[in-house]
């Protein structure tokens, strides 16, 4: 597998360069699995990342409702690399040149690669929705929900001056998991605003609108309908089968004419991979690679995507895996082995998803799920939604990071 081969006598074969883009959930568990398997002369690896830290993604509904500090969503990359076997560089990526084995910085700062590992994350997917990259906010990142956060705190103080009802209407396009989320967090944070700003709670209006004839499409019946029981008793109005037609700086225009007055619309409506790939020249759909059972790009047996620009299709319903935290850790797992093999020349493994099971928060101390072909519902499913958090912060951190995040 290993094209480099070792020179007789005492001559080291050259070291092969690893070179992973995003410290996202893919890219980073790659790294942490890399420094665990090789030994220090067996691989250059190089990680970059935008930012100095990385966020978990999964929890970023919370602190753009308010109902947890962003900085307990992220830990500083450093702190989880050995950084004698792993090199790290901030900056930000502009172009991947596959021709040249070379990939661009912002900062003019040019690297090369034997074999390269895109997790370059994701980018807010409008479906050509008029206005919407200009007017509506979306989940993701840590400085964007610091301004979703700060924002609605300003228009319940604003409120309270000129009382327009657009100031506390709070609309959030797409019912899928990230909307569901937040909507069930910003239900649980209103009650408090309301009482710090000396606000009546009946005046403040939260609508999820959701194109698809359901909410949390594809998801079971029974747990959608629970779900939205719970979260239409905190106060959530939800349209469905009702597509956005326009974003403006007033609001929204439905599909069906229907225009809904508010200063705040947050967007959660799905995602695609980041531009960057396409751009590159890999042949994508919605930014994303159909890539083979090895997570190569194909075509390309030194390029490996993970994360959010991978597109997986599962056999058993011939549609793609959501691009789910999970599934990003499992690939980094499996990409490390892999590499790992290229390297000391073993054989690859292919990448099979191990679902453990889907829970999506409703807020505090509610949640639904589906843990195998079992339904889990309230306390129960909420229990379960920090089980396998928790999970994921000890596989990127071990115990350490567990303690250092988890608030008992």
């Amino acid at each position: 597998m290993n094209d480099k081969s070792k020179e007789n006598g005492s001559e080291k074969m050259s070291t092969p360069k690893i070179l992973i883009l995003g410290a996202g959930y893919g890219g980073l568990m790659t790294a942490v699995r890399l420094q665990k398997q090789l030994n220090y002369n067996e691989a250059e690896i190089t990680l970059v990342n935008k930012h100095d830290y990385h966020y978990f993604t999964t929890w970023l509904h919370e602190p753009a409702a308010g109902t947890k500090d962003p900085d307990q969503c992220r830990v500083e990359i450093v702190d989880l690399l050995d950084t004698s076997k792993v090199k790290f560089v901030k900056g930000t990526v502009t172009e991947i040149k596959r021709e040249e084995k070379q990939v661009l910085l912002q900062s003019g700062e040019s690297l090369t690669y034997d074999y390269l590992v895109i997790g370059l994350g994701s980018e807010p997917e409008t479906f050509g929705i008029q206005g919407l990259k200009e007017h509506a906010f979306s989940i993701r990142s840590i400085n964007s929900v610091r301004e979703i956060r700060e924002h609605i705190e300003y228009c319940f103080a604003k409120y309270k001056m000129e009382k327009r009802p657009e100031l506390l209407t709070f609309i959030v396009g797409g019912a899928g998991f990230t909307g569901i989320e937040f909507v069930g967090e910003l239900s649980d944070r209103v009650p408090e605003l309301c009482k710090e700003f000396d606000v009546d709670p009946s005046v403040v209006k939260i609508y999820n609108i959701e194109a698809a004839p359901t909410v949390l499409p594809g998801f079971d019946p029974e747990l959608v309908n629970y779900a939205m029981e719970v979260l239409s008793r905190k106060g959530v109005t939800f349209k469905i089968s009702t597509p956005i037609k326009e974003c403006t700086p007033e609001g929204v225009v439905l599909a069906d004419g229907e225009e809904i007055n508010s200063t705040t619309v947050v967007w959660t409506g799905g995602v695609r991979g980041n531009a960057i790939i396409e751009n590159a020249g890999f042949e994508t759909m919605r930014g994303r690679v159909k890539v083979d059972p090895y997570l190569h790009a194909p075509g390309h047996e030194d390029v490996f995507i993970v994360g959010d620009g991978a597109l997986i299709i599962n056999e058993e319903t011939d549609r793609p895996y959501p691009p789910t935290a999970q599934i990003a850790i499992q690939q980094g797992e499996n990409l490390a082995q892999n590499l790992t093999a290229l390297i000391r020349g073993g054989e690859l493994k292919p990448f099979v998803p191990a679902l453990k099971g889907t829970v999506a928060s409703l807020g505090k101390g509610e949640a639904i799920g589906l843990v195998g072909d079992k339904k889990i519902f309230g306390s129960t499913a909420a229990l379960m939604k920090k089980v396998i958090d928790n999970r994921s912060l000890y596989m990127l951190g071990g115990l350490s990071l567990v303690l250092k995040k988890v608030k008992l």
